[in-house]
């Protein structure tokens, strides 16, 4: 029988992966409230017809940092948290990288593999993910991402 990704034994689960999430479509819709959320209305993300004609993706694309609030969503999706703790806190990024245009709908999901899980004071655990974007039926990764966060009981 395969462990429980608990607080106890999160050590066990380190370098492996611990979770693919589903696919999400990013329409045009969500990167323009996106857009409106940002005040980033950088004609490549919200102008299709525009972004068509003069741009090498086809149309328009979805933000950076839209793909990247994506994580939020796709690590409570696999349960990158575990499932025992009480709190959970977002600690920072690292090494951010963009590598490939998400294009107006399309559909991503996430990849993640757990660096390490490090103790800390007052019974926490701080939890590095490195995380993948991927894009369907695309070679490259949107974006790839090391992700932190505190938890504890």
């Amino acid at each position: 029988m395969a462990s429980v990704y608990q607080l106890a034994n999160v050590q066990d689960f380190v370098g492996q992966e611990i979770g693919l999430s589903d696919w999400v479509e990013i329409g045009q819709e969500r990167i323009d409230t996106f857009a409106d959320a940002t005040d980033d209305h950088q004609w490549i993300h919200t102008d299709p017809v525009r972004a068509a004609a003069e741009t090498p993706f086809g149309g328009s694309i979805a933000h950076g940092f839209l793909t990247l609030s994506m994580l939020s969503k796709f690590l409570n999706e696999i349960g990158a948290v575990p499932d025992d703790s009480g709190m959970a806190v977002n600690y920072g990024m690292d090494k951010v990288r963009f590598m490939a245009p998400v294009p107006a709908g399309s559909r991503i999901r996430c990849r993640t593999v757990l660096e390490s899980a490090d103790s800390k004071p007052g019974n926490r655990i701080l939890i590095r993910t490195v995380n993948r974007i991927e894009i369907e039926d695309r070679p490259r990764p949107a974006m790839t991402a090391v992700f932190l966060f505190l938890v504890g009981p």
